[in-house]
């Protein structure tokens, strides 16, 4: 069987940041006295499991950036279907210039462990305290603790489990959203005994 020359051959292009699909994820920040506001963000990830750790990439010149850094604190809320829009809106207004709170009809949640609040209408919300900086380029990134989670119990059933998976999650994925689809595996299947 021939194969077409064009299929064997790839194509190469700037370097660039192509891994995707990502969690798109709204973070929310606060300077003492001041609007919480809340920043999209797309460069995000799990780094440590034990202490619990993650990161988020911020560019310099976001309103969001110095709040983060001066205040050492942020959460990281979780986004649904229901909250893409918000999301979106989130990503490209700019706190300076608009509560983004009122405007998209989010509602603050007290966090347990640091200042800045969560997002009440968020399934999930992270509070993250900022462990070290690292410029980067056009991104720092912010390693930061996880050191407390809130659900919405609305997800758990009778006993107490959550179902993550049913909440209708979103991704980005290269300047588009998408809601999380139908499951394929679970972790091992592909060597767990038939």
């Amino acid at each position: 069987m021939r194969k077409d020359k064009r299929a064997m051959e790839r194509e190469y292009w700037k370097a660039g940041n192509m891994l995707y699909p990502v969690p798109a994820v709204m973070i929310s920040c606060q300077r003492p006295g001041e609007r919480p506001n809340i920043i999209t963000v797309a460069w995000t990830g799990t780094i440590c499991s034990d202490p619990a750790m993650v990161s988020i990439s911020v560019r310099k010149e976001r309103y969001s950036y110095d709040i983060i850094r001066e205040t050492g604190e942020f959460v990281i809320n979780l986004t649904t279907n229901d909250l893409t829009f918000a999301t979106d809106y989130c990503g490209v207004k700019s706190g300076k210039d608009v509560d983004k709170f009122k405007e998209m009809n989010l509602t603050p949640s007290k966090s347990k462990t640091i200042s800045a609040p969560g997002i009440s209408e968020s399934p999930v919300s992270l509070e993250c305290k900022v462990k070290q900086v690292l410029e980067l380029g056009s991104h720092d990134m912010f390693l930061a603790e996880v050191t407390a989670v809130s659900v919405d119990p609305k997800y758990m059933d009778e006993k107490g489990k959550f179902h993550l998976n049913d909440i209708g999650l979103t991704a980005y994925s290269h300047g588009e959203y998408f809601k999380l689809g139908e499951k394929i595996g679970s972790f091992g299947y592909s060597v767990k005994k038939k």
